[in-house]
């Protein structure tokens, strides 16, 4: 059965602003109608909590971390403003959504879970969960002009949440809760904004990220052709934690460096978080990869290749004898409880076939079949990974899954489901490539 197609917006501009304004001419109804709903969710949340939050003030003051860490992005932001026709608070309001419903004491039930698979072609994807009354709120889009071009999936208003950029650097995307969680830093969103539309490989997008003066709790799982990692943001500093030992990461929302760990916020309030980790990892230990044709598409995208760069992500300013920005031993990752036996800190095999155990098989690319295998979930399975809102409830209690993302950054593609894994067949999936610049 095929599904409806979701709106892709095909963004462009030679300058940031440019860029912004083209975003919100084209989008000036639904920019609106999203921040109707925003502005409600704000107030019911806070109201709930027994807060009070004076928005303009709290976007404004992310906007002054923004400004000071990557100016073009206030500049985008600024002509998406003009382009809709809304004042500039709101634009920024709506990019540092995370930062201020932190503010609010919003619970976070639902949210995202994340897989990925590194072998001789690294792929992944996720469930991405949000509010139902949001199901209408986001879009399919490409971004060409900046330094790299880009495709991905993210809200109405909102620069860029995940995503893949034609030099093959893809961004899946999980918020996390810590304790010092506030609206005074970058935005989550721009951070992921920045990536996508900047680095040029792995080692760009890891620095990149654990340089980004956040404060906001999320985990980016930077994914290219032959590498991954996770990289857990947060107020108290920034953790890379590399995939395990048969090369697989699973996130779903809660902090696996101990460091950040110690002051986890949303793990603690919301458990369920450990049940999805706990129900996937299970599932991928018996996973077997499946065919190594799965992911073939032809005709939806032209062939290309992740720039991973070099081997020791000198041109973040890590180290890989230790991350020692990150506070983590690549020798094993024991801070965050990982082993990377046979590969280097990332998931990648220095040279030669792949290590005993890892076989063919085992080594294949995780493609939509097999990810929407692995996270079709639901409560009676032990977890709800697939999730569904009730019929009834106040804004801010109703989470669904309102998409499924699975990500190839050697073709620079991914290929985007309009709702749950549960509801994915051979003709519900919308491919997108990255545009050349």
């Amino acid at each position: 059965m095929n599904s409806p197609r979701r709106t892709t917006l095909r963004i462009t501009g030679d300058t940031p602003r440019r860029r912004g304004e083209d975003r919100g001419r084209q989008a000036r109804a639904d920019i609106t109608r999203a921040w109707q709903v925003y502005e409600e969710l704000f107030a019911t949340v806070a109201a709930g909590n027994a807060r009070t939050l004076d928005v303009p003030a709290l976007a404004l003051r992310t906007v002054k971390a923004a400004r000071a860490w990557a100016p073009e992005l206030v500049a985008e932001m600024e002509g998406v403003a003009e382009g809709a026709g809304m004042p500039f608070w709101t634009i920024a309001a709506l990019n540092a959504r995370t930062e201020i419903l932190a503010e609010a004491g919003a619970p976070r039930t639902g949210e995202c879970s994340t897989l990925v698979r590194v072998g001789p072609r690294t792929t992944g994807g996720q469930c991405w969960d949000w509010h139902q009354e949001l199901a209408d709120a986001w879009h399919l889009q490409t971004v060409a002009g900046d330094a790299q071009g880009f495709a991905g999936i993210t809200e109405y208003g909102i620069l860029a949440k995940i995503g893949v950029n034609e030099a093959g650097v893809g961004v899946l995307f999980n918020i996390l809760g810590h304790a010092d969680d506030a609206a005074t830093g970058v935005p989550v969103h721009l951070v992921a904004r920045q990536v996508l539309g900047a680095a040029g490989s792995f080692a760009e997008a890891v620095g990149m990220l654990t340089g980004a003066p956040v404060s906001a709790s999320t985990v980016v799982t930077v994914v290219t052709a032959d590498r991954a990692a996770s990289v857990e943001l947060a107020p108290a500093g920034s953790a890379v934690v590399a995939p395990d030992d048969r090369g697989w990461l699973v996130r779903t929302n809660h902090f696996l460096a101990p460091a950040l760990a110690a002051g986890e916020l949303r793990g603690r309030r919301e458990p369920e978080t450990y049940d999805r980790h706990r129900l996937l990892t299970e599932r991928v230990l018996t996973h077997g990869g499946g065919p190594g044709t799965e992911e073939s598409d032809a005709g939806t995208s032209d062939a290309g290749t992740s720039d991973a760069g070099t081997s020791g992500l000198e041109t973040a300013g890590l180290e890989t004898a230790g991350l020692e920005t990150a506070g983590l031993e690549t020798a094993g990752l024991e801070t965050a409880g990982l082993e990377t036996a046979g590969r280097d800190a990332f998931g990648r095999h220095p040279s030669g076939p792949e290590p005993s155990g890892l076989d063919a098989s085992d080594g294949a690319a995780l493609g939509p079949e097999s990810l929407v295998g692995l996270l079709t979930a639901h409560r009676d399975d032990g977890a709800e990974v697939c999730c569904h809102a009730p019929a009834e409830g106040r804004l801010g209690s109703r989470w669904a899954t309102l998409a499924t993302v699975a990500v190839d950054p050697a073709e620079r593609r991914l290929r985007v489901h309009d709702g749950g894994p549960c509801s994915a067949g051979p003709g519900t999936w919308t491919p997108l490539t990255a545009p050349r610049r």
